[in-house]
């Protein structure tokens, strides 16, 4: 009877251990498995140098100082400096509002100014071809309108009152050649045809001749009196069409490219508020203005029934065609600094962050980026300002804590010095694993801050190192005493 009790005990006994054994064998396997399935999903943000995290690979491999680098999961990486969180209430209250930024197509607008000229090509001016004196003149003003045909001033010459007499002397004789060359002469003197018509029929000499206008217009200059003596040499008046006038517009250096002729031009005058008027660039000048840093681009229009005064002053708009695929901004979204522009990027669910960009050309209410940003990005355009200046106020805090705790950061370890080079101002070293850089125990050769040091030690001694690790990531040993037990 015994034996059949102390067989049943034990067969309970197995049970029991057993299934004790198999419910921690399985879950030590599902928590193995599940950690290998954990640790697959774990994704890896890129990989580090195990001594200096500003060594990044996207790829495992060796450091500079043949170190394996290692993983950095997202789960375990921390937001970027100069990220911002915000509340939802707190972005209603501030009223942020953000934009997807658009590419496609970004017509450039030229704004700048110009004045109202006169048509240069439509500008009379007026010599006398002989020698004489004013005796009448019809203008007395700059300003002063005139008439096709009016007359403008009577000129007495001497050598006009000659030329005629000899003409009739001519007529007299009648004789063929040399009454053709005497009429030749009167007409290269300035006479018209005409006032030799009225000399044919009149037989009389005309002490003094009229010079008239061969446009409508308006005196634009008179450089003479009545009773001044003139010559050929003498700019007499200058007689100006204002039925088309020129828009000079001066277009600054940085646009100076962009500008073709032939390009649409709006612009606007003070004296008509409220109209537009068109016209197009009919001439770049070649030259840039020295003083201005401008270039003159000259616009042709046609006056019709309005009165384009000279020297108005002209608000004008070039429209340039632009470049089909780019990325543009609204321009409130940038941020125009002195030495780069930045603009707040919507990273989503409450968080922000300030960017540098590269702008290019502004047109109107759009920006162009060169650099900076993606397709796929949001902007914010209103309320950028306060999360912009939080925004750099943390990363430069972040800069700052990270470089003080870097400088302020030294490590004691114990080493065997294994070789030294006095030119390098290095030694060789093996050394124990320092556990808060991350640092296992290895051999490595390591500058010392001052030479004198390598005069303490010697091949073969143990010691115990003071290791510095500075601000640009470098490692210097700062001092050396006996190795601690």
């Amino acid at each position: 009877m015994k034996k059949p009790l102390v067989l049943v005990a034990t067969l309970l006994i197995g049970g029991v251990v057993g299934f004790v054994l198999s419910q921690t064998i399985g879950n030590s396997f599902v928590s193995l498995f599940s950690g290998e399935a954990e640790s697959k999903q774990r994704e890896i943000l890129y990989w580090v140098a195990p001594m200096d995290p500003n060594f990044r690979r996207d790829k495992p491999g060796k450091s500079p100082m043949g170190m394996d680098l290692v993983p950095v999961y997202a789960d375990n990486s921390s937001p970027s400096a100069g990220t911002v969180e915000i509340d939802s209430n707190v972005i209603q209250n501030f009223g942020v509002r953000s934009e997807s930024v658009t590419y496609g197509r970004l017509d450039r607008e030229i704004e700048t100014v110009g004045y109202v000229e006169y048509d240069e090509n439509a500008l009379q001016h007026i010599h006398t071809r002989v020698d004489g004196w004013i005796e009448k003149l019809s203008v007395k003003a700059e300003g002063d309108p005139v008439r096709k045909d009016e007359t403008l001033f009577e000129l007495y010459s001497r050598t006009l009152v000659n030329a005629q007499q000899e003409y009739l002397l001519a007529k007299e004789s009648a004789q063929g050649p040399l009454i053709a060359a005497s009429q030749e002469r009167l007409v290269s003197l300035g006479m018209t045809a005409p006032e030799i018509l009225e000399l044919d029929r009149s037989q009389t000499v005309n002490q003094r001749v009229k010079v008239v206008a061969h446009t409508d217009g308006v005196v634009a200059m008179l450089g003479i009196r009545e009773g001044v003596y003139v010559t050929p040499a003498t700019h007499v008046m200058s007689i100006a069409d204002l039925e088309r006038v020129w828009i000079l517009a001066e277009v600054m250096e940085r646009h100076a490219d962009a500008i073709k002729i032939g390009q649409e031009v709006v612009f606007e005058v003070d004296s008509k508020p409220g109209r537009k008027f068109e016209g197009q660039v009919e001439y770049i000048y070649p030259e840039m203005d020295p003083r201005t840093r401008s270039l003159k681009v000259r616009i042709g229009y046609s006056v019709q029934d309005d009165v384009f005064r000279p020297n108005m002053f002209a608000r004008v708009s070039i429209i340039v065609e632009g470049k089909s695929d780019v990325i543009h901004v609204p321009t409130s979204a940038v941020i125009r600094g002195g030495s780069s522009d930045r603009v707040v990027v919507d990273l989503g669910n409450g968080r922000f962050k300030s960017t540098p960009v590269v702008a290019g050309y502004d047109s109107g209410n759009s920006t162009e980026i060169l650099r900076g940003l993606e397709t796929t990005d949001r902007v914010v355009t209103s309320g950028q300002f306060l999360i912009d200046s939080e925004s750099n106020i943390d990363t430069a805090l972040a800069r700052f804590e990270d470089r003080s705790s870097e400088a302020s950061e030294r490590k004691n370890v114990n080493a065997e010095i294994l070789g030294m080079n006095p030119i390098d101002g290095t030694l060789r070293v093996k050394h124990g694993p320092i556990d808060s850089w991350g640092w296992m125990a290895m051999t490595m050769e390591i500058r010392v801050a001052d030479e004198a040091l390598l005069q303490q030690v010697a091949v073969g001694d143990l010691v115990s190192l003071e290791i510095e690790k500075t601000v640009e990531g470098a490692v210097l040993i700062t001092e050396i005493s006996e190795a601690s037990q």
